[in-house]
């Protein structure tokens, strides 16, 4: 009976189970990975998972950081390894940020060739001369979760996937005695001589190697573990090390290690292994990576990748996918969804998942943590995400942004320095940009009901980072209520900055009851008006006599004391109060005019002198859009008393911006901001100030969009009548009730319902 049963059981599970996955629409087909990889936009093009701790994906050059002893700005167009423009592949390497505007990893470069062995990539102009090959966009393909290219030096085809934690390569070569897969751990992005402290490998068997590599780059300390296996037993290997001559060698020397020995280590190390393969034999590479130990790399290759084939693997990670993409189900043109799910695939790359399939994880004490209950994630590039990624999770992804907030009090725990991240990479602070964002993401966070740790420990974690007197400035800040010029070359910037977190830190503290908190820190968050010049109109430095800073100029991005801005776009960084930031404009008719300037301005040439990341793709007048500070400006047109004014501007920033092309964004995708803007303004609203329960409405670009939530509800959007033409809000109903503040609150979405807006082609005044 027991016997006749299961089978029936297992029939309808599986039956179940096919059912609910035929609900979902096949949705990671309009995701196009390569969009962004051309220009300013940064991305790779590779197969990870959402969230993945593995990002497996080509690179196309191997330009160094340095250049006759200082910083060489080519490789700016190299921080995601990949450069759209280039006609060569040197391999493909485990570990990649994406949209940043710095960058690091390109862990475990591995290569296929035939023919002669070469163990130097050579270079882009002669790629003959080394291992790196020529390529074609036509014989290349980008989808979620997967890439393909072929190497058409070796007649070799690339195949690339990923589960959370393993890269999956394929590769299918030509006949021949001469097969190679060349590993360079010397490789890397944002490299330099110098940046590996040093690497080991093992050779466990005829199939089987391990080992590590420990860097000192934008992060200081950072040892990433690897597991290698190969479906096929290697004939031969070998090493080159290329660490030079130094005094002691040790009795190592007593070994000829360069051929066939199975310990292996020195700072810059490559290694091959050998082949004979068939026309046409595919041979598969799975390396897992662990920030722990290599017997962890191992359990984490054999617990996700375990024996399923490379095509298991695609498909199981692109239905992951497409369980992820139909959160958000819209309706639109094909052009109108590949922008839509691009975005949205962007925005579920990081953070990264940052702990083993154990739960273990290296936490900034350097020693071996878990992650009990929750899972630890990485990379939180915070003065881009606090903006609009984290709120957006906010709504699609709760619990992993509560996972990420319980990551961030890791961290703070774990931290001698007692702060909580400014920027976290592999159980480091790189210390990149301005203000103290990750309080925000926690009151965020908080406030939204996505906590379920201790809130008052985390408001403890914020106080305690935002009084680091000893750190940018902060001591100055409390003393004097500004930053002095003199005392710190971003000091207008870093006030405005800290004036709103601490703002976040009042709503949380008030949130929690803990008025003495709210007191001081609502205090502190008027501090930006010590830096606005009402003579000119403007945010200036301000220099510690009490005077302003002479040889002002509003639009330079050079020694005006703002980072990745100007005065003109940082004048009207007041999230947290527009209103009074109104009155002291002259008013709202003024304040919106001068609005109208920002937008419709011309930028001189002597502008772009000083920027490195922008160009005039992404700049609409004088707003510039591919940088961050500015992204919630278009919605003050709210404040100011002419929605239609925000509804224009947003809806033109999306179709300027936003391409469903290489060279299609703006900017730095900035580890997925540039693409929550996107998403969160397609669909009618947007965060001003996080830390608040407020959304400014402003301009829906899709017909039609159902929101799946976690807690079970959905939100449905519609803009009837939306066209290019029609961009102006007529009237919006939430559940067949008006609003009339073009305000939508956190509640309203998470309570499900329906939002309607009417369009129409003329504004409504």
């Amino acid at each position: 009976m027991k016997r006749s049963g299961t089978p029936i059981f297992l029939l309808l599970l599986c039956f179940s189970l096919h059912g609910k996955a035929q609900k979902f629409e096949k949705l990671y087909q309009y995701v196009n990975p390569l969009i962004g990889t051309e220009k300013m936009g940064h991305t790779y093009p590779g197969a990870t998972t959402p969230f993945g701790a593995v990002q497996l994906s080509p690179e196309t050059d191997t330009i160094s950081y340095e250049l006759n002893g200082k910083y060489n700005g080519e490789v700016y167009k190299y921080c995601a390894g990949y450069r759209y423009e280039d006609k060569t592949i040197t391999g493909f390497s485990s570990t990649h940020f994406s949209g940043t505007g710095h960058s690091d990893l390109g862990d475990f470069l591995v290569m296929p060739t035939v023919g002669k062995l070469q163990l130097n990539p050579g270079m882009a102009t002669h790629p003959e001369n080394g291992y790196r090959s020529r390529f074609s966009h036509q014989n290349e393909k980008a989808e979620a979760g997967y890439y393909k290219v072929k190497l058409d030096d070796y007649n070799i085809l690339a195949e690339l996937t990923s589960t959370t934690r393993v890269g999956v390569h394929r590769y299918t070569f030509p006949k021949s005695d001469q097969a190679h897969i060349i590993l360079d751990l010397m490789a890397g992005i944002y490299n330099y001589d110098g940046k590996n402290v040093w690497t080991y490998v093992r050779v466990e068997n005829g199939n089987i190697i391990t080992g590590y590599r420990q860097t000192n780059g934008w992060a200081r300390t950072r040892t990433v573990y690897f597991a290698m296996k190969f479906s096929k037993p290697f004939k031969s290997y070998g090493q080159k090390n290329y660490d030079g001559k130094q005094v002691y060698n040790g009795f190592w020397r007593k070994f000829d290690q360069s051929k066939n020995f199975p310990e292996i280590a020195g700072k810059n190390l490559k290694i091959y292994f050998d082949f004979d393969t068939k026309e046409n034999e595919a041979i598969e590479v799975k390396l897992a990576i662990s920030p722990v130990s290599q017997t962890n790399a191992l359990e984490n290759l054999e617990k996700e990748a375990g024996n399923l084939s490379f095509d298991q693997i695609k498909a199981q990670t692109q239905e992951t996918w497409n369980k992820e993409l139909n959160k958000i189900v819209i309706k639109g043109s094909e052009t109108e969804k590949t922008n839509f799910y691009t975005a949205m695939y962007h925005t579920f790359i990081n953070p990264t998942t940052y702990n083993d399939i154990n739960g273990e994880y290296k936490g900034l004490d350097q020693n071996t943590h878990k992650a009990e209950n929750f899972t630890n994630y990485t990379t939180f590039s915070l003065w881009d995400t606090y903006r609009a990624l984290h709120p957006f999770f906010n709504i699609i992804q709760p619990k992993r942004n509560g996972d990420m907030v319980k990551s961030m009090i890791a961290h703070y725990d774990q931290f001698s320095m007692k702060m909580l991240p400014i920027w976290s990479h592999y159980a480091n602070d790189n210390w990149c940009m301005s203000g103290y964002h990750s309080v925000s993401v926690v009151a965020d966070a908080i406030i939204k009901g996505n906590y379920d740790g201790d809130a008052k420990e985390a408001l403890k974690a914020c106080v305690a980072t935002a009084n680091k007197r000893d750190y940018e400035g902060i001591g100055q800040y409390i003393d004097l209520g500004y930053i002095p010029a003199e005392k710190n070359g971003t000091s207008v910037s870093n006030t405005l900055e800290y004036a709103y977190d601490d703002w976040a830190i009042a709503q949380l503290a008030k949130h929690l009851g803990e008025t003495e908190i709210y007191n001081q820190f609502i205090k502190r968050s008027e501090n930006w008006k010590n830096n606005f010049d009402a003579t000119v109109g403007f945010m200036r430095p301000r220099l510690a006599d009490g005077s302003f800073k002479k040889d002002f100029n509003a639009l330079s991005t050079h020694g005006q004391g703002f980072i990745e801005g100007n005065s003109w776009n940082y004048s009207f960084f007041v999230p947290q109060n527009p209103d009074e930031l109104i009155g002291l404009m002259g008013g709202k008719k003024k304040f919106a005019s001068k609005l109208d300037e920002l937008f419709t301005m011309h930028l001189p040439d002597e502008f772009f002198a000083d920027t490195e990341d922008i160009t005039r793709e992404g700049i609409i007048g004088g707003y510039v859009h591919g940088n961050e500070p500015a992204h919630h400006v278009a919605y003050l047109y709210n404040w100011a008393g002419q929605p239609w004014k925000t509804q224009a501007q947003i809806r033109h920033i999306l179709e300027m911006q936003y391409k469903a092309t290489p060279d299609g964004l703006g900017g730095n995708d900035d580890t997925g901001q540039m693409s929550a803007w996107y998403i969160l303004s397609s669909l009618g609203f947007y965060p001003v100030a996080p830390g608040s329960e407020d959304y400014a409405i402003g301009s829906p670009a899709i017909d039609h969009a159902v929101l799946n939530l976690e807690n079970g509800k959905t939100f449905e959007i519609e803009a009837i009548d939306q066209s290019p033409k029609n961009v102006y809000v007529q009237k919006i109903l939430l559940n067949g009730k008006e609003i009339r503040n073009f305000t939508l609150k956190h509640s309203d979405i998470m309570n499900g319902g329906n939002l309607s807006f009417y369009m129409g082609s003329k504004p409504r005044k």
